[in-house]
């Protein structure tokens, strides 16, 4: 995919009307003599592809597990105040911007620096490695999926009853069974199914001692990314067809998923505690900064997707109007999760004879694979539901794996078309390769406490930064007016005073807010009863700084290549090196002379 630097015009390029030179709308287009394009770059095939890649990446599994955990931890119905809040003037702000350069300067995360701040290009090699972080992490979880839907064919689910081989005397069945005694050692036969067979995690000590390569893991994560390969080796192509099966079909099961929940006995009890309101939280500051901070990686700003998607996009699409859309249905993806999630807690909890707090203590991934598949286990048709739950998770999973490695993927191809412009297929296969190499220590018995170690410190802090300075490089440097006027080049009106507010000042605080409450009030990090050691928390923070690093690293290297007094440099340096992008065909609306 080059990206060619010019284009050759001959005549006139003025156009009545048009909002900016070089730009039309469909309704002031005029005649040009001559124009030659030579631009070559992939497009969406329709425009639903490119709507459903954005919501494929924004819905995913922390949609399902980490907002309706967070919800009824921070005051039920009380939380959707901050959230909305945070949403309105931070998350949704910050979603927009990236939608908006990325469709304007029509490039990746890395190449996109120099018509914008070129000093700040690190941020494209650090998002980079963090969606490099990702990957070695976040298929893995779908690749516990995929063992999990595998084990569903059958017509008792192995997770249903202590009568194999995996299971311990502290097994527990409590479905069908009356006066049976729950205590704090009691282990559902759920949890045993989940850390004796699938993660085999009592066979490692620790992250000393992780213990060999579960060979079953290994195979399903080779077949997760032999879809994830043949879905991204063409380019938007092939990824944009497969997302009308991978992000519809969630929906599908989610609604199904919510209809049998109601049906359930004591399903009330869990949408009460999900929803009851604790007003006293909102004065609680960490209330706030979980709104913040959920947002943030629900929408995914920072992470270089947006910008790749949205350079495949026509000039002139309505970017703001996808923005919203695209907002407004990760937001109430959320909410009804939780309406999904907790009227199952609420069975289970009446199952049990227990109050829904003691079911819904499980939060993460143990939601969704000890919980969730728990209460499955023992409902009518419960193999159906396994089937469809586990399909869910699987796409959900993988639509977000199709964003983090396409950002990649967009962001290399454009800073290095003459190495790898004609060789897409042979890069994305070292890509997948190397994330496949990098996710073994995940596959290893104790490979749950490397995936929590990534999660908490591979991407945490650090994208939250990246986001951070993406947000002052644009609104500070490039300058709120130039960004704006650029929007007003595509959509032929600027962005009103709320959004260019929100860019320049309530946006950067609200990610700057995260960062040091984070920083501040870092919780002990623990995973089932293991408590990670002062060592590993070390090795965490020298994994998240590895990839920010390169940031004040390519500062000093820009700054000391180029040439000039101290204060000539800055000045290069700070300035885009070309403000307006290539002439496109499809923003003048007229056909490429050969």
């Amino acid at each position: 995919m080059p990206r060619q630097d010019s284009a050759v015009m001959a005549g006139s390029l003025t156009h009545h009307g048009s909002p900016s030179p070089g730009y039309s709308s469909n309704n002031n287009a005029v005649a040009v003599p001559v124009i030659t394009q030579t631009d070559s770059r992939d497009k969406w095939s329709k425009k639903m592809d490119f709507l459903l890649s954005v919501i494929g990446f924004a819905v995913d599994l922390g949609n399902v597990w980490r907002f309706p955990y967070i919800c009824y931890q921070n005051g039920g119905g009380a939380f959707l105040i901050p959230y909305i809040l945070m949403a309105i003037f931070g998350g949704v702000p910050l979603f927009y911007m990236e939608l908006a350069l990325g469709q304007f300067h029509r490039t990746g995360a890395i190449s996109i620096w120099k018509h914008i701040c070129p000093i700040f290009k690190g941020i494209g090699y650090a998002i980079c490695i963090i969606a490099l972080y990702v990957s070695f992490y976040y298929n893995t979880i779908i690749a516990w999926a995929l063992f999990y839907f595998y084990s569903s064919f059958s017509s008792i689910l192995p997770w249903t009853n202590c009568d194999n081989v995996w299971n311990t005397p502290d097994c527990t069945n409590y479905f069908g069974i009356d006066n049976v005694t729950w205590t704090n050692s009691s282990r559902s036969p759920a949890e045993e199914f989940y850390t004796r067979n699938v993660l085999e995690i009592h066979k490692a000590s620790g992250l000393r001692n992780v213990g060999g390569v579960r060979w079953q893991l290994m195979l399903c994560l080779f077949l997760i990314f032999t879809i994830v390969y043949f879905s991204l080796w063409k380019g938007v192509k092939t990824s944009g067809k497969v997302v009308w099966v991978t992000a519809t079909l969630p929906y599908i099961v989610l609604f199904i998923l919510l209809i049998r929940g109601a049906t359930l006995p004591g399903a009330w009890r869990g949408v009460v505690f999900y929803l009851k309101p604790q007003w006293g939280k909102l004065l609680e500051t960490s209330v706030w900064v979980d709104a913040a901070a959920q947002i943030f990686f629900s929408l995914g700003p920072g992470f270089g997707v947006l910008l790749a998607l949205s350079s495949y996009n026509p000039f002139t699409n309505n970017c703001y109007r996808d923005a919203i859309v695209t907002s407004l249905v990760n937001c109430l993806t959320s909410f009804v999760s939780g309406f999904v999630i907790f009227t199952v807690l609420g069975y289970m909890a009446e199952m049990r004879k227990v109050e829904v707090e003691d079911v819904a203590k499980d939060k993460g991934p143990s939601l969704l694979f000890i919980t969730y598949p728990e209460a499955i286990a023992n409902m009518m048709g419960s193999t159906f539901f396994a089937i469809i739950f586990f399909v869910m998770m699987i796409t959900l999973g993988l639509d977000s794996t199709f964003g983090g490695l396409e950002a990649i993927i967009t962001a290399v191809l454009d800073e290095y078309p003459d190495l790898f412009s004609h060789r897409r297929e042979l890069f994305v296969l070292c890509l997948v390769v190397v994330c496949f190499l990098g996710s073994l220590s995940t596959l290893t018995n104790g490979g749950a406490y490397v995936v929590k170690l990534l999660e908490e410190f591979g991407v945490g802090c650090s994208i939250i930064a990246v986001g951070f300075l993406e947000a002052i490089a644009v609104s500070w440097f490039y300058g709120i007016n130039r960004f704006s006027s650029d929007v007003q080049a595509m959509l032929g009106k600027a962005p009103g005073l709320f959004w260019r507010v929100c860019w320049v000042a309530i946006s950067p605080a609200f990610l700057a807010y995260i960062i040091v409450s984070s920083l501040l009030k870092a919780p002990p990090l623990t995973l089932f009863d293991y408590k990670y050691p002062d060592w590993s928390i070390t090795v965490g923070y020298i994994i998240g700084f590895s990839s920010f690093m390169w940031i004040p690293i390519y500062m000093v290297y820009k700054l000391v290549w180029t040439p000039g007094s101290l204060k000539q440099r800055l000045a290069v340096c700070l300035r885009p090196e070309r403000t307006i992008p290539d002439i496109h065909t499809d923003s003048l609306n007229m056909a490429a002379v050969p």
